[in-house]
C-alpha cells in the first residue's frame, strides 16, 4: 500500500517545498488590484471589531447521527426556515445509521431543497480565523467541519460540524451552536485551529441571493474553487514544512491535491499520512484517499481501505465505502460484485447520485 513512501525522502523539498511552484504562474485575481469603492473589504483590508454575535438563529440538539442535518437546519433559521432537522436528515441520510453527511451534501440540500427560501451555500477550504470573523461581521451564517473528541464522553475522535455564530478577541473564543452540547458553546481560538485542520478547514457559507457579488468580494480569490484549492494547499505545504510528522498537513495536500485532479501528488500525500497513523475513523468522513487511489490505478488500496470501514463498526453505513468499492471491482473486471456494490450503496442512500449513475450505466452495459 505505501509503496510510494520510499521515495518521499529524497522528494521531500521538491515536493512540500516546491509545491508553490507549479501554480506560481496561476492566480484568479491581480493582488496589485485596487478595490473599487462599492467593493465590501476584505479581511486583510478592513479592521474588525474585537466581538460580534449574529442573533436570530434558533438551536435544536441533534439526533442520533444527526449532527450534520441539525447544524445545517440551526443555520437556516437565521433566514426564518421553520422546519426541524427531520426534514434536512430525510434527504441527506435516509439511512439513520448513516455516518457522515459530506460538505457537498450539505451545499445540495440548501440549493435544491429549500425553494421556499432563496438562499444558498457554498462550501470552500482553506479558511482562516480571519475568514470566520470577517464572514460573521458581514452576518453570513457559516458553519465549519471539523475534528471533534468532547470531554468527559471519551468517544474518540470524530467528525462534527458547528455553527459558529459569534467570536470575541478579548477572551480568544469563538461562539457556536453545538449541536451535540448544546447552543452558545464556547471554543478557544487554539482549539478551533487544532480540530479545524482535521478537516482541511472546511467551511460552508449561507446566503440570499443578493448577497452574493457582496460574499464573492469578501473570499476575494477563493471564491474560485480552483484557486482555493490551491490557496489551501498553500496552506496545508506550510503546516507539513513547519512539522514534517504533522500527518493532517499531509492529508490535507492530498484532498487538495484530488481537488485539482493531481492524483498522483495526492496519493503520495495520503501515503504518508496513514503512515503517521490516521484515527480509525477517518475514512467515514473524508473520501480523498479512495479517489486518488482509484484514479492512479492502485485498486488494491482502495479495497483494503473500503474493507477497513465495513470492519470498523461504523464505516458499513457509510455509502461512499460502496460506491468506492463498486469503482474498483469494476476497473478489475469483476462486474458482477461492482454491481453489487454499488447497489448496496444506492439502497443506504437513494439520493446518492454517483452509486445510482454507477449502478444504472453498468446495468445497462450488461444487459447488451
Amino acid at each position: 500500500m505505501w509503496t510510494r513512501l520510499s521515495c518521499l525522502t529524497a522528494l521531500f523539498a521538491a515536493f512540500i517545498l516546491g509545491v508553490s511552484g507549479v501554480f506560481a504562474q496561476e492566480t484568479v485575481a491581480d493582488p496589485s488590484s485596487e478595490p473599487t469603492p462599492e467593493s465590501v473589504p476584505t479581511e486583510e483590508a478592513v479592521i474588525l471589531p474585537g466581538s460580534w454575535r449574529l442573533n436570530g438563529i434558533n438551536f435544536e440538539y441533534q439526533k442520533w447521527n444527526n449532527c450534520g442535518p441539525a447544524t445545517l437546519t440551526n443555520a437556516l433559521t437565521y433566514f426564518g426556515y421553520t422546519d426541524n432537522q427531520d426534514r434536512a436528515a430525510i434527504w441527506l441520510k435516509p439511512n439513520g445509521e448513516d455516518k457522515n453527511v459530506s460538505p457537498d451534501q450539505m451545499v445540495a440540500f440548501v440549493n435544491s431543497q429549500v425553494p421556499e427560501l432563496q438562499v444558498f451555500a457554498e462550501a470552500r477550504y482553506g479558511g482562516t480565523l480571519e475568514t470566520l470573523k470577517m464572514l460573521l461581521f458581514n452576518n453570513f451564517p457559516v458553519i465549519i467541519e471539523a475534528g471533534y473528541d468532547p470531554e468527559p464522553h471519551d468517544l474518540g475522535w470524530m467528525g462534527h460540524y458547528l455553527l459558529v455564530t459569534g467570536y470575541d478577541d478579548a477572551q480568544g473564543i469563538f461562539y457556536t451552536h453545538d449541536s451535540y452540547i448544546g447552543a452558545d458553546k464556547t471554543y478557544t481560538y487554539e482549539h478551533v485551529q487544532e480540530f479545524w485542520q482535521h478537516f482541511n478547514y472546511t467551511y460552508i457559507v449561507l446566503y440570499t441571493l443578493d448577497r452574493d457579488a457582496e460574499l464573492q468580494t469578501i473570499l476575494a480569490t477563493n471564491a474560485d474553487e480552483r484557486q482555493n484549492a490551491i490557496n489551501a494547499l498553500e496552506i496545508a505545504r506550510a503546516e507539513a514544512v513547519a512539522d514534517q510528522a504533522n500527518k493532517w498537513a499531509w492529508f490535507n495536500m492530498g484532498t487538495n491535491f484530488v481537488a485539482l485532479d493531481m492524483y498522483e501528488e495526492a496519493a503520495t500525500a495520503y501515503d504518508r499520512a496513514f503512515s503517521l497513523g490516521m484515527p480509525f475513523r477517518t475514512m467515514w468522513y473524508q473520501f480523498g484517499p479512495f479517489e486518488a487511489y482509484y484514479q492512479t490505478g492502485d485498486y488494491d488500496t482502495v479495497l483494503s481501505l473500503a474493507q477497513s470501514n465495513l470492519n470498523d463498526g461504523g464505516g458499513h453505513f457509510v455509502e461512499e465505502t460502496f460506491y468506492y468499492g463498486g469503482l474498483a471491482r469494476e476497473a478489475m473486471g469483476e462486474t458482477q460484485r461492482a454491481l453489487s456494490n454499488y447497489m448496496e450503496a444506492a439502497r443506504f442512500n437513494p439520493n446518492f447520485s454517483p452509486a445510482i449513475e454507477a449502478r444504472d450505466r453498468l446495468q445497462q452495459e450488461l444487459n447488451g
